[in-house]
């Protein structure tokens, strides 16, 4: 993939960085450097999973999402709130009060992306009755750990399951809906998804699997929570609307709420970028063959503990859990009860195409002069102590000797072995002294 074409939700802003190298030791794919006093994001390795916009005391990193007024574009918008949106309000025990309070923002409809994720659990359960996947099947659903994948472990590719987002298939049913209800184009109509972090708006701008997004765009989590608050708490009873998806739907905003969708016992549900490296790690080395499903989640507790959300993620994640348990004794439909056959053939969930892998160790477009600097490379790393303690700008010894061999940086940026050189320059100067008349 051509690295030009790539887009990044997170961005950063100089003039607040003060070079601390505090996101440096955090980002889980080494894509940032340390240089003059400022960080640098490397495009070609970011995921856009928003670690450093968590760790940043300076507010350096921010998430670069779409405004309110890109609304104004479309004769029609509707609104995709993320099921993580519900637990932003710990004091709503009704759906239809943050639906109804999203039209009241300015919104023609609102449709829930917790519909979308019935459609693509009943979608997941019948896929994976395919005995050819290769086991564990990996879900697709957050787009942070499919790109972790891309740049970390492209030999796990082929275990992606091809099935969207439900962030895409809510979009695709919420635009066909409202054309024939209100009998307009589809080009009329803006679809926008509110995000609880980056790497869903970079999966907009950037689709994996497919050529195109159906969503036209996103809005933090929490510039629509500021919003939202005052309102909702103006709406009576009458005003609201009625939930339609089941409470599985609901369920996907915490980590586990996939695989609990689809019914599946052989699975692994982990939460947390650094945890799900080394349980992708364990299925690289083949030491989970046995699994059938392992369902990813970058951020801890899943979507409710996005960098973009404004509750604490556990207290969303309980308030998720008791709409949950309310929306079961009212009704304890499954994905597969509310979900017909035919809808799986009306829409698209099936991805377009396979996802390919992101080159990110290319030393040289020529193998020889790639080898070469290759050997140099570990010369480098066999002559630094191996601290990996960041203080010359990039995250580890090994990152630091690439950089190196790329012209990035100097051995003398390695403040260990400035140390050493400078004492053996004063142990000669000494012994001179010593030995001058």
């Amino acid at each position: 993939m051509d690295t030009k074409a790539r887009y990044h939700s997170v961005r950063l802003e100089k003039e607040l960085c003060k070079g601390c190298t505090n996101c440096l030791m955090h980002c889980p794919t080494e894509a940032i450097r340390v240089r003059k006093g400022r960080a640098h994001i490397l495009d070609e390795r970011c995921i856009d999973c928003g670690e450093c916009i968590r760790i940043c005391n300076y507010h350096a990193k921010i998430a670069a999402t779409d405004s309110l007024e890109m609304l104004k574009r479309f004769r029609y918008t509707v609104a995709l709130p993320a099921p993580s949106l519900y637990g932003q309000f710990r004091s709503v025990t009704d759906v239809g009060v943050i639906l109804a309070g999203l039209k009241k923002l300015g919104f023609d409809d609102v449709f829930e992306v917790a519909r979308g994720a019935d459609v693509v659990s009943r979608a997941i359960a019948d896929r994976m009755r395919d005995p050819t996947l290769p086991r564990p099947i990996i879900s697709s659903a957050c787009p942070t750990v499919v790109r972790l994948i891309q740049v970390r472990f492209p030999d796990l590719l082929p275990n992606i399951l091809d099935i969207r987002q439900p962030m895409e298939v809510a979009a695709e049913i919420a635009r066909s809906e409202f054309c024939a209800k209100r009998a307009c184009a589809p080009e009329d109509v803006g679809v926008f998804f509110i995000t609880p972090c980056p790497a869903k708006m970079t999966a907009i701008r950037s689709p994996l699997g497919q050529s195109r997004s159906a969503v036209d765009g996103a809005i933090s989590m929490m510039e629509i929570y500021s919003l939202l608050r005052p309102v909702i708490s103006h709406i009576q009873k009458d005003e609201t609307l009625e939930g339609a998806s089941t409470a599985y739907g609901i369920g996907w905003a915490t980590s586990s709420g996939e695989t609990k969708s689809i019914f599946q016992e052989n699975a692994l549900s982990v939460d947390g970028i650094q945890n799900c490296i080394r349980v992708l790690e364990e299925i690289e080395n083949n030491k989970l063959s046995d699994l059938t499903f392992f369902e990813g989640n970058a951020c801890v507790g899943g979507c409710v503990g996005g960098p973009l959300t404004f509750e604490n993620n556990y207290v969303a994640k309980n308030t998720i859990r008791k709409l949950v348990s309310n929306s079961l004794l009212r009704s304890p439909d499954t994905p597969r009860d509310r979900v017909p056959p035919s809808t799986l053939n009306k829409y698209p969930v099936r991805m377009e195409f396979e996802i390919e892998p992101h080159s990110v160790m290319k030393l040289d477009d020529d193998i020889t002069v790639a080898m070469q600097k290759m050997q140099r490379m570990n010369e480098i790393i066999d002559s630094l102590p191996g601290y990996d303690c960041g203080s010359c700008g990039s995250p580890t010894c090994r990152a630091f000797a690439e950089d190196i061999v790329l012209g990035y940086a100097s051995e003398m940026e390695c403040i260990h072995k400035l140390k050493d050189r400078l004492q053996n320059m004063a142990e000669q100067m000494v012994e001179l002294a010593q030995t001058k008349r």
